[in-house]
């Protein structure tokens, strides 16, 4: 069984800022676009950090190193950032499959925008969590990541955004490291259709709550 984050708090700049924690019971293959664990490989934890919505730190991936310690985290594991508090999480579940989603629309782009040859940084950001009760192939693990990002893209469009996310969109899909392989990762496949349903309720979810409120981890806490 996938573990559950935990909700936990790191000490920055004199603040106690939010964190989501997973520790895997056991290594999971997963595969990530992640600045921090991206690729594909067995990982043994996760985390998807808050930042500030001024945060300019140039190197992210050894910023999450450093978080990973304090935390006392060994071995390979995966990083996220995000200026959404994370106790906005949405979670949503089909037929074993699980999603985790922290959805920043802050800055909203689409890929193909004609012109444009690089972005300022805001660090918005939707990152979404997947885990697949079953070992992938390693051609299904890759399609799920395009599986998943055609249902936040739809997501999108449901909350009547022209847009295909952020400029700092993450995706994670986590599987059992062992096992009977599925051949297929798309959207009609077995676990495919189950993930594209779960993925798209939690984007439009925490989407509706980020546009109706533009919450980020820097407004609550210049509220209190």
């Amino acid at each position: 069984m996938f573990a559950e984050p935990s909700l936990t708090h790191r000490k920055e700049d004199g603040a106690e800022v939010p964190l989501l924690l997973w520790r895997f019971p056991e290594p999971v293959l997963a595969v990530s676009t992640a600045v921090l664990g991206g690729g594909v490989g067995t990982r043994e934890w996760l985390i998807n950090a808050s930042v500030p919505m001024s945060y300019a730190r140039p190197d992210p991936s050894a910023h999450l190193t450093e978080l990973a310690a304090q935390l006392n985290l060994s071995g390979p594991g995966i990083g996220l950032l995000t200026g959404v508090d994370v106790h906005d999480v949405v979670s949503a579940s089909e037929d074993g499959v699980h999603v985790y989603a922290t959805v920043g629309l802050g800055a909203p782009i689409r890929a193909a925008e004609p012109g444009v040859t690089g972005f300022a940084h805001r660090p918005g950001t939707i990152n979404i969590v997947v885990w697949i009760p079953q070992h992938l192939s390693a051609g299904a693990l890759i399609n799920t990541v395009a599986t998943a990002t055609e249902a936040k893209v739809q997501a999108l469009a449901e909350l009547g955004l022209i847009a295909t996310g952020t400029a700092t969109d993450a995706i994670c899909v986590l599987c059992p490291a062992a096992g009977e392989p599925a051949a297929y990762g798309g959207p009609r496949s077995h676990w495919g259709a189950p993930m594209s349903r779960a993925v798209f309720a939690a984007v439009r979810s925490g989407g509706a709550t980020n546009l109706a409120t533009g919450r980020s981890w820097s407004d609550r806490h210049h509220a209190r």
